[in-house]
């Protein structure tokens, strides 16, 4: 993958209709039910209002962009003394590298930023690709919540996977010495 066409950038009030679009357009299969089902204009404008309110007080929110195109969205979120990341990515962009340097970019801003000492991820347990992305960004696997999540007729399990500050400053070292 080619790190130089995918970027990270700020939301911006005028992204409501891409990020429509985009909601609308993304696999929902694994993604929380948080997420409006159709995703309208008016949805995204208030979560782009919420976003310019927050961003680098209680979270950080990006686009992520490649090749100019937006492509997708992650974040860590403030809850309590925890952080919690969440992102999501057009199929089509998929198993490029693209979402694992997303998480990488946005958790070295977030333990800086927010002076958080973890970041939690909850993923449902059939999602195998966003298992891969955790782990090679050196999250940890942590436990199971078992049958948590109802969604579309299914049940799956809930798996958490932490990384500690410590742990994304020593992945960053070792990656620089290789």
């Amino acid at each position: 993958m080619d790190h130089l066409k995918m970027e990270l950038r700020h939301w911006v009030l005028s992204d409501a209709k891409e990020l429509t679009n985009l909601c609308n357009a993304v696999d929902r299969h694994y993604l929380s039910d948080r997420l409006p089902n159709p995703y309208t204009e008016k949805d995204a404008a208030e979560w782009l209002k919420m976003v310019s309110e927050n961003e680098a007080v209680s979270g950080i929110y990006r686009a992520i962009v490649y090749d100019g195109k937006l492509i997708g969205s992650i974040s860590v979120e403030k809850k309590h003394d925890d952080a919690e990341i969440g992102y999501m990515l057009l199929n089509e962009y998929a198993n490029k590298g693209i979402a694992t340097e997303a998480v990488k970019q946005v958790c070295t801003i977030a333990f800086k930023v927010l002076s958080l000492e973890q970041i939690t991820a909850n993923v449902f347990q059939p999602n195998i690709a966003s298992i891969r992305v955790l782990l090679k960004n050196g999250f940890k696997y942590k436990g199971a919540i078992t049958n948590a999540v109802i969604k579309d007729g299914n049940v799956y399990n809930l798996l958490i996977y932490r990384l500690t500050k410590d742990c994304n400053e020593n992945l960053a070292r070792f990656k620089k010495i290789k």
